[in-house]
């Protein structure tokens, strides 16, 4: 059950962290067509209300980084940064109980609104747990970064991808960093140490043509349909595992597209099939890549495919070696935070930074929450959204004073 805390502040009044969040809720980030200039002033606000430097960095056209960092005390150090992305998937106002983007707040304290979890809650977590460190005067032996970025819901290609190979990101000087993660509907937090590589693939089925009145053999809808039996066939299979297996553990393969055709009337000479995989840390390219081969040689001559992405899992080790982790777990360890590792099933940005060298962990401070990223009537209770800026506190304070 989702935690049913009302929270109050000063006779009744709302605590302004939460008012804040909800203003940023209701800046209509939503692809196809984010509303990035709203937020980039709202975030100018919040910097400049905490003293804080702010820069503006567009790496595409109209998708803009941005940078909002609080020095440290030794700034030659690597610093952290804390990463949080703009923009969210849309929302069909039908499905929703309240407008998905006013950020209505119930009895209960529950906030619904598009991106309360998905993960505007973390970028004003990350801004409120550090004015909570500036207000009490506290000084950090490393830089952090917050960044605020474009882009990520449609895979970071126009984002963090062309951010990291610019000179900019170079400066930064990065040594560990705090992404995403999920909710967790239970009284434990989820920690993911790396994600699932995302396959997007083209299945070119080709045939013969003809007029849609006769029986067409060799056609492309043939081969389409052996080629949908084989790739959900091994769908199936993989299915059969989540009863022994965590979801990022396995491979997921999902049609997600199919195309082709001229007319109502005429046999079509080809058909394409987008398949949308995702590789486990668990398993080998090259086993995934042989799958893929040997399912699409199940359906005969005609077929062929292309590769739309193709990517490589990383991931950040839990062990005695990596300070970051050690000093992260130590700080739950002593809140009484119970974590629950493993590997996100779904794709964020922090595969560009992984696939740098840089250690990066994917967190969310959400509990006693259903996961409902993407979902109809998302939602975040007021109350565990202020025990995360807590714990944030407690988190950065203590990893942003990691000696050298």
């Amino acid at each position: 059950m989702a935690a049913q805390t009302t929270v109050q502040h000063e006779q009744g009044a709302e605590d302004p962290a939460v008012t804040n969040f909800r203003r940023y809720l209701r800046i209509k980030t939503v692809e196809p067509d984010p509303d990035y200039a709203g937020a980039i002033e709202f975030l100018k606000e919040m910097a400049g209300e905490m003293g804080l430097p702010l820069q503006c960095i567009e790496v595409h056209p109209g998708k803009t980084i941005v940078i909002i960092t609080w020095e440290g005390t030794y700034p030659t150090l690597k610093s952290i940064i804390l990463n949080s992305h703009i923009d969210v998937v849309p929302a069909s106002a039908d499905h929703w109980k309240c407008d998905p983007f006013e950020a209505k707040k119930m009895e209960n304290g529950d906030i619904y609104a598009r991106g309360t979890q998905d993960m505007k809650c973390v970028g004003i977590q990350y801004l409120e747990a550090i004015r909570r460190l500036i207000k009490k005067g506290q000084r950090l032996l490393r830089t952090v970064h917050m960044l605020f970025v474009p882009d990520e819901e449609l895979g970071g290609f126009k984002g963090m991808k062309l951010f990291v190979q610019t000179p900019q990101f170079q400066k930064l000087n990065m040594g560990f960093g705090l992404d995403e993660g999920l909710a967790n509907p239970t009284e434990k937090f989820t920690l993911f140490y790396g994600e699932r590589a995302t396959w997007w693939i083209d299945v070119i089925c080709t045939g013969d043509p003809g007029h849609a009145s006769k029986f067409v053999e060799d056609t492309a809808a043939e081969k389409a349909r052996k080629v949908m039996n084989a790739f959900l066939g091994y769908r199936d299979e993989e299915m059969k595992r989540l009863s022994t297996e965590k979801l990022g553990d396995i491979q997921t393969v999902n049609l997600v597209r199919m195309s082709g055709g001229v007319a109502n009337n005429i046999v079509p000479i080809e058909l394409r099939l987008r398949f949308d995989l995702r590789l486990s840390p668990q398993q080998t390219p090259e086993f995934l890549e042989n799958k893929i081969k040997e399912m699409i040689a199940s359906a005969g001559e005609g077929v062929s495919f292309e590769w739309i992405r193709k990517g490589v899992c990383y991931s950040t080790p839990l062990d005695d070696k990596n300070v970051w982790w050690q000093t992260f777990k130590k700080v739950c360890d002593e809140k009484k935070l119970e974590l629950e590792t493993g590997v996100f099933q779904a794709a964020t940005d922090s595969c560009y930074i992984r696939a740098l060298g840089i250690p990066v962990i994917g967190f969310s401070p959400i509990n006693n929450t259903p996961i409902l990223l993407h979902d109809h009537n998302e939602y975040l209770n007021e109350g565990v959204f202020l025990r995360g800026i807590n714990i944030y506190e407690s988190l950065i304070s203590a990893i942003a004073i990691v000696p050298e």
